[in-house]
């Protein structure tokens, strides 16, 4: 149990150490850190190393993508904004961008500074008009420049009136940033350095990053395999900050107010609820805050190509949680117990060592129907599964390469997919078929060759 009393400090307990641990030492992150804060200052636990194969320690001054999490500084800009009165939550946001920019209307009911930063803005998190230029990027926006979303914004329609409805959108808040720092008249990042980095004393947050902080990166993984990084510019008010744990401690010291700043205003007025959208749940500024019996709890988590980020804390118990991982393994449950220990930590599931020889004994092709082969290949001592035709899991790019995962003889499972498969032999030992087990059903692919 974590101690929150007052003569006792936040700490990280023994299964939250072990959990971490068991999930690096199984192979389903290169690393991951874990940082607290409380009225005792922070704390850090960190364990694994900045890429699979030959990769450096990590610790509280690793650089990670921190994602979404990113919309909190936006809100944070904003609100900083409010407190000094030079601007309004309920100004168009129209007014605060170039004569160039239209941003649609619903009548005469127009999208607001505070309908962006509460996702209540009618706009869709990626407008239908968008078409990347490379769709099976492991981030697809970073090809989505200033210029391409402004191209979008005015070719564009909604389709409700603002206001009326709750939907995450990350263009609505890049909408957000590109007006804030045209109302500041400099670019985004500089705007945000000034407003929120510098008073708080955030050195390694940054979206591009400097020479020194590249040798400190973390590099992003997927599926064991490493993914390039993003660099968001002028649109990286939704999701291109790069942090450090121990940045993001001092974030959360002076989001409770435990650390004070010039910018303690401007929290508060971010995490003031403003929008419901489900009984226990409600949108401040950006931030999404949890109801229950005493206090509030807030949160908000962050994901790239190959990166996953939250930070967390209570707001009566004055405890926070920021965890970072460079890998796309889900490590919200983490944070959350953290907070509430009542919430479960899943166990880690373990992976059945193979050797490449083994692996290559499954590398084919198999019919599953008439429209769909399944190639199975090897690379680099990683599994690896593949659907040609139509697709098998809803969501999936097209014709994605997904890792398998052993975890008995002849028996995988993805880590990315609710699915899982088996291979069958024949007299002499050799695979003759796939089984793919998914949505409660039982597929056999018959194997048409051994190469794929």
């Amino acid at each position: 149990m974590l101690s929150n009393h007052k003569n006792k400090p936040f700490l990280i307990p023994d299964d939250v150490i072990a959990n971490v641990r068991a999930r690096i030492d199984q192979g389903w992150a290169p690393s991951i850190i874990i940082g607290v804060v409380d009225a005792d200052g922070s704390r850090y636990f960190a364990y694994g190393n900045t890429k699979f194969k030959d990769g450096k320690p990590v610790d509280q001054h690793s650089v990670f993508e921190i994602g979404s999490i990113t919309k909190l500084f936006t809100a944070l800009a904003l609100a900083d904004m409010v407190v000094k009165e030079e601007v309004a939550l309920d100004d168009p946001v129209q007014r605060y961008l170039p004569d160039h920019v239209h941003v649609p209307k619903s009548g005469t009911k127009e999208i607001t500074l505070r309908l962006l930063a509460t996702h209540f803005s009618g706009l869709p998190s990626i407008l239908p008009n968008f078409v990347p230029r490379d769709p099976h990027a492991p981030y697809p926006y970073m090809i989505y420049d200033k210029d391409k979303l402004i191209e979008c914004l005015n070719g564009y329609s909604l389709t409700r009136d603002p206001g009326t409805k709750f939907e995450y959108s990350n263009f609505g808040m890049r909408l957000l940033g590109i007006a804030l720092a045209h109302h500041d008249g400099v670019p985004y990042e500089d705007m945000l350095r000034r407003r929120v980095l510098t008073p708080l004393g955030m050195t390694s947050t940054m979206v591009a990053l400097t020479p020194e902080a590249e040798t400190r990166l973390a590099i992003g993984s997927q599926d064991g395999h490493p993914v390039p990084n993003c660099y968001l510019g002028e649109v990286a008010g939704s999701g291109g900050l790069r942090s450090n744990a121990k940045d993001m401690t001092k974030f959360l010291s002076a989001a409770m107010g435990l650390t004070k700043t010039t910018l303690y205003p401007a929290f508060q007025l971010a995490e003031t609820p403003i929008f419901d959208v489900m009984p226990d749940y409600c949108f401040g500024l950006a931030w999404c805050i949890r109801k229950y019996a005493s206090g509030h709890i807030l949160s908000h988590d962050g994901g790239t190509g190959g990166y996953r980020s939250i930070v967390i804390f209570d707001k009566v118990k004055s405890v926070g949680v920021v965890v970072l991982t460079n890998s796309t393994e889900n490590i919200n449950e983490i944070a959350n117990h953290m907070i509430d220990p009542t919430t479960q930590l899943a166990p880690v599931r373990t992976v059945m060592k193979i050797s490449s020889v083994e692996m290559k004994a499954y590398v084919g092709r198999y019919k599953l129907t008439p429209t769909i082969t399944i190639a199975v290949t090897c690379q680099e001592d990683i599994l690896l599964f593949q659907s040609i035709g139509d697709k098998i899991f809803p969501g999936a790019d097209p014709e994605e390469l997904i890792r398998l995962w052993a975890k008995a003889p002849d028996e995988f499972y993805f880590h990315r997919a609710p699915a899982t498969v088996s291979f069958t032999r024949g007299d002499d030992r050799r695979v003759t078929a796939l089984i793919l087990h998914h949505d409660k059903t039982d597929k056999l692919a018959e194997r048409q060759c051994r190469n794929s």
